[in-house]
């Protein structure tokens, strides 16, 4: 018992050390999580404010786009009213009439007229085959139209519109360069989260599981501990009651052999005299001597066989108590032993049931802890992944008319710029000598 309780104390020793491991590692946690709680609510106060500043930037964005979509399509339709007004064949008349020098600009060879025509064919095939916005060739036609406008100013004006193209292009180069690049970078994201959430949502199931067994081992170890104290108690009962019986039987057989040893002795009183004890006869039982025989009778006769037989069967009682006496010493001392043994193996087990205990309580307190912060980077993760699918779709919302009509956009701008080149090469080619005479003889004129 001594043993059993040593072990205990061990026992509860160790399971005390273990929980105030425990408590300092979760004090450690504590303080982790909150200093997590406190960053997160940083970047959440942030990311509202990045969202707000986001949210008013894009509408003021959409404004200044409305605004710039009414002025442009009010600039075209006044370029598109001012060149039908100005090639207007009264218009011309008019000019002719209200400037005397207009007729000298207007006295252009055949080939420079020519050259001219071609120049506004190619500028007009590019406005009827291009889908795009393609206002700033009305300048270039306009100019073409115009009477003043001296050929090395519209292929200035030729040039000048060729770089803007190609910087358009290169802006839609960019701008799908960095569209794909977003996706392929918010793609990867979601994918990785996806995957993260996969994996916290298997591991929270283990975590689940696993805590459901060790509580129904806990469960299981708990009763196994109070039916094993019960059994212990139960053999310990037994084994009093058996040392009862024992003791019980022992003195009862002690005193039935004593009883037998002190009527032999007076058998041999009278008929062995020589086998006689009289010291442990008198002090023993003195008061059962019988009394002597009447002296009226005549001599009596012993009966020495008789006597023989009665002393042989007292022996023979004496020796079965004996017997009975030593079969009850060594069942006692095994059924001792036995109880020991079991008591020992008993302090043991409970011991180890106990270690067992404490450890699964202390293995389901971190795994409890455990899904709890599980639960929480799900949480995030899913939150995470939410903002990463609404990105995306601005993503789309901003991306997807370009990606879907950039080879289109590229390659009219393509013909744009080669059909631009083509007119400048055929106004290169234009004789001006006849327009630079006249207007020099205009220019003295004046």
């Amino acid at each position: 018992m001594i043993k059993a309780k040593t072990d205990e104390v061990d026992a509860l020793t160790a399971s005390i050390e273990d929980k105030i491991k425990r408590i300092g590692d979760l004090g450690v946690k504590i303080v982790a999580l909150k200093e997590d709680l406190s960053d997160a609510e940083e970047s959440l106060l942030e990311d509202k404010k990045f969202l707000g500043d986001l949210d008013k930037n894009c509408a003021t964005k959409e404004k200044e786009w409305a605004e710039r979509s009414k002025t442009r399509q009010e600039e075209l339709l006044a370029l598109a009213d001012t060149i039908k007004i100005l090639n207007d064949d009264d218009a011309l008349e008019l000019f002719k009439k209200t400037l005397p020098g207009a007729s000298s600009l207007l006295q252009l060879t055949a080939r420079g007229r020519n050259m001219k025509t071609q120049a506004l064919q190619l500028l007009e095939d590019i406005k009827s085959n291009d889908p795009r916005d393609t206002h700033h060739l009305d300048f270039i036609m306009l100019a073409l139209h115009g009477k003043k406008v001296g050929f090395e100013k519209v292929i200035k004006m030729i040039d000048e519109m060729v770089a803007l193209l190609k910087t358009e292009q290169q802006d839609d180069n960019d701008k799908k360069e960095y569209c794909e690049m977003q996706f392929d970078h918010a793609d990867d994201k979601k994918k990785a989260l996806e995957r993260t959430e996969g994996k916290l949502t298997a591991a929270i199931e283990d975590a689940k599981e696993t805590i459901a067994t060790l509580k129904d081992e806990i469960k299981s170890l708990g009763e196994g501990i109070v039916a094993l104290d019960k059994s212990v108690a139960e053999a310990t009962e037994n084994r009093k009651e058996e040392n009862s019986d024992f003791l019980t039987l022992m003195a009862s057989d002690k005193a039935a052999k004593e009883l037998l040893d002190f009527a032999k002795n007076r058998l041999n009183k009278f008929y062995n005299p020589k086998l006689y004890k009289p010291e442990g006869l008198v002090q023993v039982h003195a008061h059962d001597a019988p009394p002597p025989p009447p002296e009226t009778f005549g001599a009596y006769s012993k009966k020495s066989e008789e006597s023989g037989g009665v002393i042989a069967m007292i022996d023979t009682l004496i020796k079965e108590l004996d017997t009975e006496m030593t079969e009850a010493e060594t069942e006692e001392k095994l059924a001792q032993e036995e109880y020991e043994e079991m008591m020992s193996e008993s302090a043991k087990k409970r011991a180890s049931d106990s270690k067992s205990l404490a450890d699964k309580e202390a293995q389901k307190g971190d795994l409890e802890s455990e899904l709890v912060k599980l639960g929480d980077e799900k949480k995030a993760t899913i939150k995470e992944l939410m903002a990463t699918e609404e990105y995306i779709g601005q993503l789309h919302a901003e991306c997807d008319w370009l990606i879907k009509f950039f080879d289109v956009r590229k390659e009219a701008r393509s013909g744009e710029i080669d059909a631009l080149g083509k007119a400048k090469a055929v106004l290169s080619g234009a004789d001006f000598s006849l327009v630079q005479t006249q207007s020099a003889k205009f220019l003295a004129r004046a």
